[in-house]
């Protein structure tokens, strides 16, 4: 079943967080996802509002967890993680 890859960010370095952005896209391509949503317009009804909200699809939960996983995925994760707050998970489509 497919699943989505659901991130809410917010960014607290923008320098260090666009190294992660650089490296993530190509990471997550190379495990087949891809994004439906970057970045663009929202409404937050509940909860903790992050000002950037990604949303890419892959073939499976395991799929997406492997991208996670991933050496590629993992260094550009390195640039991410004190440049910013966020929440990730992975959620299957039940279609």
């Amino acid at each position: 079943m497919p699943a989505l890859w659901i991130a809410h960010v917010t960014v607290t370095d923008a320098d260090a967080y666009c190294k992660y952005a650089e490296l993530a896209g190509p990471a997550i391509a190379a495990h087949g996802g891809t994004f439906i949503a970057r970045a663009g317009r929202y409404v937050q009804l509940e909860g903790k509002e992050r000002p950037r909200n990604v949303v890419a699809r892959f073939a499976s939960v395991d799929d997406a967890v492997a991208c996670y996983h991933s050496d590629a995925y993992q260094e550009a994760l390195s640039h991410a993680r004190d440049a910013s707050e966020r929440e990730l998970v992975v959620v299957e489509i039940s279609e």
